[in-house]
C-alpha cells in the first residue's frame, strides 16, 4: 500500500480498533484517535517534504506525485461499452498543503475533545471515518472516488452535531445536511453527463478519471460538455451550466452569501472539536472543490462567469464583516468573520490571475488553522462559565492573562496584521484582483478596493471585541462564581494554541514555505483557464 492510501485509511483502521474495544474502557479512546493523530501530521509532514516543486502539475498524470491507479468496478454494458471506475489517488501543489492541514486540524480537535464525556466510543469512531473521508476528498482524481468521499463527510458531521450539539442540536444538524445534501445530488448529475463525454485515451472507453476530463482533446465530438458542440439546457450552455451545478455545491461549503446561513446555526450548535473541524477544514474543500474541478474542468465558463463570481466574493466579504460587527454571541461572530475571509478566496480564485489564486490558497491555509484556534479559544471559555455573550465578560485581561495573550494574538493575526499568515493571503488577493483588469479584464478595480474595506471591517470587530471583554474593570455577569471558574488556560490547553499561533507567525515571515508548493500547480491551472481564451 503506498503512503498516501495509507494516510487516507489510517483513521478506518483506528475507527475499526475501537469498535472493538469494550464501552467501559473509555479512556482508550481518546488515546487510540491521539495516536493515530500525530502520525497522520507526521506522515503528512513528511509527505510535503518529499513532495518536488518541479514534479506539481495539473493536466498530466505523470505530474502528479504518491498516486496510486488500480481498476476498482468494472462493468459491461452491452451496446453502451463497460462502466470503469478506478481508485486513483495522487497529490499536486493544490491539494498536498490541506493534507498537512487536515491532520493538523485533527489533532487539534482531538485534542479539544479531551474532557468529552457522553458516548466516547461512538463520538470518537465517528470523528475518525470523518477523517478518512476529508483526507479521501483532498486526494481522490477519479471524479466517482471523489463524490463517495464528499458524501461520506456527511454521515459523521450530522450525528456529531446533532447527538453531541447544543439544545438546538437537531435544527442545526438537519439544516447542515439538507443544504449539503442539495448541492451534491445535483453535482451527480454533472458528473454522470461528465463520464459520458469524455473517454480514456488509451482504451477508448468512457472514464470518471478528473484529469482526463481536464483535457479537452479527451471529449467526445458532440458529447453534451464537448466545448466544441455548444450544446444548450434551458437556454444556457451545457457547459456554462455544468460549471454553475458544481459551483453551487462547492459554494454551499465555502459558504458563500446567500448559501451561508447553515453555518452560524451549525457552528453554535456543534461541539467545539466539530466547530474546529468545520472551520478548518470543511469551508477549504469547499474552495479546493472550486479550484480542482470547476475550474480545472470547465476553465472556458470559469473566465465567462469570473465577473459574477468576484461580486459574490465581494459581497460574502463586506456582509460577513458587517453582520460580525453586529454579534452578541462570540461563537457566531468568528463563524460570520469565516463567511468574510472565505470571501477572499473566491474574489482570488476569480482574479484568474497567479498572484490572486496563490493568495486564495495561501488564505485557506492560514484561515484553516486561525479559525480552529480562534473556536478552540471560544471552547476554553465556554467550558468554564457555559456562556458566550460577549457582553456578559469584561476585564477577562486581569484574571486570565494568557488567554487574553492567546486570544489577542489569534485576533491580530485573522484580521490581517503584517508579520501574519492572513496579511500575506489577503494582500496577494486585493494585488491579484487589482492586477485582473490589465491581464484579461475579469474583473474591474473597484473590486479589490471593496476587498479592502473587509480588512478594516475586520478589525473593527475584532478589536472592538477585544477591548470590551477583555480590559477595563472587571465585571462578570456570574459575579464571584464566574471568577473563580475563569481559571487560565491550562498546560494542555497552551500545547494545542502555541503551535497554532506560532505557524501564523512563521507562515506570515517566511510564506515561500507554502508558496512553493502551490505555485506550480497555480500556473498551471491558469496556462489552463487562458488557453480557452
Amino acid at each position: 500500500m503506498h503512503l498516501l492510501s495509507i494516510l487516507i485509511f489510517m483513521p478506518l483502521v483506528a475507527a475499526l480498533l475501537m469498535f472493538l474495544v469494550p464501552s467501559s474502557k473509555k479512556g482508550v479512546y481518546k488515546y487510540i484517535a491521539l495516536l493515530i493523530g500525530a502520525l497522520q501530521l507526521l506522515l503528512s509532514g513528511g509527505m510535503y517534504h518529499l513532495f518536488h516543486v518541479k514534479g506539481a502539475g495539473i493536466t498530466q498524470e505523470r505530474l502528479y506525485q504518491f498516486s496510486e491507479h488500480l481498476p476498482w468496478i468494472r462493468l459491461d454494458m452491452g451496446g453502451m461499452g463497460r462502466l470503469e471506475i478506478d481508485y486513483f489517488i495522487g497529490v499536486d501543489g493544490l491539494s498536498m498543503p490541506f493534507l498537512v492541514l487536515t491532520a493538523l486540524i485533527m489533532l487539534i480537535a482531538i485534542g479539544a475533545s479531551w474532557n468529552m464525556q457522553k458516548g466516547l466510543k461512538g463520538y470518537f469512531i465517528l470523528l475518525m471515518i470523518l477523517d478518512m473521508a476529508m483526507m479521501g476528498v483532498f486526494s481522490a482524481l477519479d471524479f466517482f472516488l471523489f463524490y463517495i468521499f464528499y458524501e461520506l463527510m456527511l454521515l459523521p458531521l450530522y450525528f456529531l452535531i446533532g447527538i453531541w450539539g447544543g439544545a438546538r442540536r437537531e435544527y442545526a444538524a438537519i439544516k447542515f445536511f439538507l443544504y449539503t445534501l442539495f448541492g451534491s445530488v445535483f453535482m451527480l448529475l454533472v458528473i454522470v453527463g461528465l463520464y459520458f463525454s469524455v473517454t480514456d485515451p488509451a482504451t477508448g472507453a468512457h472514464t470518471f478519471n478528473m484529469l482526463h476530463m481536464m483535457d479537452p482533446a479527451n471529449y467526445v465530438p458532440g458529447s453534451l460538455f464537448s466545448a466544441a458542440a455548444h450544446q444548450e439546457l434551458f437556454g444556457i450552455s451545457a457547459r456554462l451550466l455544468g460549471f454553475i451545478v458544481l459551483f453551487i455545491a462547492f459554494a454551499i461549503k465555502v459558504p458563500i452569501v446567500p448559501l451561508h446561513t447553515w453555518l452560524p446555526d451549525a457552528h453554535v450548535e456543534a461541539p467545539t472539536p466539530v466547530s474546529i473541524i468545520l472551520a478548518g477544514i470543511l469551508l477549504k474543500i469547499g474552495g479546493y472543490g472550486i479550484l480542482r474541478i470547476c475550474f480545472s474542468i470547465f476553465p472556458d465558463a470559469a473566465l465567462q462567469s469570473a465577473w459574477w463570481l468576484g461580486l459574490i466574493g465581494v459581497i460574502s466579504i463586506i456582509y460577513g464583516a458587517l453582520v460580525a460587527l453586529a454579534q452578541r454571541d462570540l461563537k457566531r461572530l468568528i463563524a460570520y468573520s469565516s463567511v468574510s475571509h472565505m470571501g477572499f478566496v473566491l474574489l482570488g480564485a476569480a482574479s484568474l490571475t497567479a498572484e490572486g489564486t496563490a493568495g486564495a490558497v495561501f488564505q485557506m491555509i492560514s484561515h484553516g488553522f486561525l479559525s480552529a484556534g480562534l473556536f478552540f479559544l471560544v471552547g476554553m471559555l465556554y467550558d468554564r462559565v457555559h456562556d458566550r455573550d460577549i457582553y456578559h465578560f469584561r476585564g477577562l485581561a486581569s484574571i486570565m492573562p494568557r488567554f487574553t495573550a492567546f486570544v489577542a494574538i489569534a485576533f491580530f493575526a485573522s484580521l490581517g496584521l503584517p508579520g501574519f499568515s492572513a496579511f500575506i493571503g489577503e494582500a496577494f488577493v486585493i494585488i491579484g484582483a487589482f492586477n485582473s483588469e490589465s491581464v484579461h479584464g475579469a474583473l474591474p478595480r473597484w473590486m479589490a478596493l471593496a476587498g479592502s474595506l473587509g480588512i478594516l471591517l475586520s478589525a473593527a470587530y475584532f478589536l472592538w471585541t477585544l477591548q470590551r471583554m477583555f480590559f477595563g474593570q472587571i465585571r462578570l455577569k456570574g459575579g464571584d462564581e464566574w471568577a473563580k471558574a475563569l481559571t487560565d488556560a491550562s498546560p494542555r490547553e497552551t500545547l494545542v494554541m502555541v503551535p497554532m499561533l506560532v505557524l501564523a507567525l512563521v507562515l506570515g515571515v517566511y510564506p515561500a514555505l507554502a508558496l512553493d508548493k502551490i505555485n506550480a500547480s497555480v500556473l498551471a491551472l491558469m496556462e489552463l483557464v487562458m488557453n480557452t481564451n
